[in-house]
């Protein structure tokens, strides 16, 4: 659980975690890999949303993701692309949050992951809240942490920790 000054501290910035889903890079379901492929090629992310037709979250899928399906024995068979759907290779286990003022969860989250999809109840993607975007506020927290709350050493020599 985090301590309230700093949870308050990181919430104060809640409003620019959220980058939007409509400026969020995303494939369909049911686009082919081709059509991933290229648009992951010329964004340079590593990986991106995966929605179905009505805007609901569905998974993830990266470059390696499609390129383990075009791997043959002895060549590429970049014929897959064109005949293989999204649905067949996204990663579909992705731990997602409701809220951007989820903080905890957030930061748990993207020890592993460069962002975290941001989804509705109903599971609408809502959009994502990148590491970027926490580091920033982390970076502002640890500037003024110290001019906004009076900050007092715990003195742990005597504890049963510092004995061992």
């Amino acid at each position: 659980m985090l301590i309230k000054p700093v949870e308050d501290m990181l919430l104060r910035n809640a409003d620019h975690y959220l980058i939007p889903a409509d400026i969020v890079a995303n494939v369909q379901t049911d686009n082919n890999l081709y059509h991933a492929f290229l648009v992951l090629t010329k964004i340079k992310y590593s990986k991106i949303p995966v929605l179905d037709n009505a805007g609901h979250f569905e998974g993830l899928i990266s470059l390696p993701m499609i390129t383990e399906k075009m791997l043959g024995f002895d060549q590429l068979n970049t014929d897959v692309l064109m005949d293989c759907r999204v649905s067949e290779v996204m990663e579909r286990d992705v731990k997602t949050v409701e809220r951007v003022e989820d903080v905890e969860t957030s930061l748990h989250l993207m020890i592993d992951n460069p962002f975290v999809p941001v989804v509705d109840a109903t599971g609408i993607f809502k959009g994502i809240v990148t590491r970027r975007e926490f580091m920033k506020s982390f970076n502002f927290l640890t500037h003024e942490i110290g001019k906004q709350y009076d900050m007092i050493e715990k003195d742990f020599s005597t504890s049963e920790k510092a004995k061992s």
